[in-house]
C-alpha cells in the first residue's frame, strides 16, 4: 500500500517548516510539503491537504498529536470493509476544565441546531474515502468549519471511540475571542439560529410592549392616573433601540460573509509546494 505523508504549514513562525524540509528530503517519494503565505486558520490549510492529496483514502490528523494517530490503521481496516467517512470519536478529553467546557457549550449548540447526532465532544480526526474528498474540494466556502462541513455531505460516520490526549508542547492558537468568533461562523454557516433570533426577539418585543400599551392604557382610564413622563419615553426608546442594534449587527454579520464570497478570494494563498526532489 503506498503512502502519503501531506504536511501543511500553515504560516508557523518557528523552525516547524525547516524540520518538515529536513524529513522530506530524506523520505521525497512519501512526504509532500504545502506552504502557506500566512495563518489562514484551521479550515484553509485542511482544505489545502485535501486538495493536494491524491490517495484513495485521506486521513486528516492535527500536528499537536492530541487525537492518536495509530487509530488509523484501525480506521483503514474499517475502510476496506466499505465505509466511506470513519471518524475518531473523542470519548475522553484529557484537558482542563475550562477548555472542555468551552468546547463543550460549541458542540452542543451544533448538536441542538444543526445535527442532532453530531458526536459530543466532536472531532477532527478522520478518514475520508477519495469520493468523500472529491466532494469536499468542489466547496470553496470561506468562514466554515471543515468538520461540521464534511458531517453535512451526509455520509454515514462509522465511529471508532478515542481518548484526546493533553497538549505536550507548544501552545494552542485557539484563543477564546477565535472561539467564538468560529462558533459565529459556524451558527451563520449552518444553522438559522441568528436570524431566527431576530424574528423571536422582534415578535417579543412587540408583544411586550403592546401590554405595557394596555396597561398604561387601563390605569389612565381607571385612576385617571397619566403615564410618567420622560422617563417611560427614554427607557422604551433605549429598549428598542437596543434591539434594533443587536438585529443590525446580526443582519452586518451575514452581509460580511456574502460580501467574502462574492470577492471570489481564495482561502489560502500558496507559497510553495514540495513534492518529491523538486518545489512547485
Amino acid at each position: 500500500m503506498d503512502l502519503e505523508l501531506i504536511f501543511v504549514d500553515d504560516g508557523s513562525r518557528d523552525q516547524s517548516y525547516n524540520l518538515l524540509e529536513e524529513f522530506q528530503s530524506r523520505h521525497p517519494e512519501a512526504i509532500k510539503l504545502v506552504k502557506l503565505t500566512k495563518n489562514f486558520g484551521q479550515t484553509p490549510a485542511t482544505q489545502a491537504g485535501l486538495q493536494h492529496a491524491t490517495g484513495d483514502c485521506i486521513g486528516v490528523i492535527s500536528a499537536d498529536l492530541q487525537e492518536p494517530c495509530e487509530m488509523f490503521i484501525e480506521m483503514i481496516k474499517v475502510w476496506t470493509e466499505g465505509a466511506k467517512f470513519v471518524i475518531g470519536e473523542r470519548q475522553i478529553r484529557e484537558e482542563l476544565w475550562w477548555h472542555r467546557k468551552v468546547s463543550g457549550i460549541y458542540w452542543s449548540l451544533i448538536r441542538r441546531h444543526a445535527f442532532s447526532d453530531f458526536p459530543d465532544m466532536g472531532y477532527d480526526f478522520c478518514l475520508l474515502d477519495r469520493q468523500v474528498v472529491d466532494d469536499i474540494n468542489k466547496i470553496n466556502e470561506k468562514n466554515s468549519s471543515i468538520f461540521v462541513l464534511i458531517y453535512w455531505f451526509g455520509y454515514k460516520a462509522v465511529r471508532i471511540p478515542i481518548t484526546r490526549k493533553i497538549r505536550e508542547k507548544g501552545s494552542s492558537q485557539w484563543r477564546l475571542l477565535t472561539k467564538i468568533r468560529f462558533t459565529l461562523d459556524t451558527l451563520i454557516g449552518f444553522t438559522y439560529l441568528p436570524s431566527r433570533f431576530i424574528t423571536v426577539m422582534s415578535l417579543s418585543a412587540s408583544v411586550v410592549a403592546m401590554f405595557f400599551l394596555l396597561f398604561l392604557l387601563y390605569r389612565w382610564y381607571i385612576t385617571g392616573a397619566a403615564p410618567a413622563g420622560w422617563m417611560t419615553v427614554v427607557g422604551l426608546l433605549l429598549i428598542l433601540g437596543s434591539l434594533i442594534l443587536f438585529s443590525l449587527g446580526i443582519i452586518s454579520e451575514y452581509l460580511l460573509r456574502i460580501l467574502d464570497e462574492s470577492r471570489k478570494r481564495p482561502a489560502y494563498v500558496l507559497e510553495k509546494i514540495v513534492v518529491g526532489r523538486s518545489n512547485e
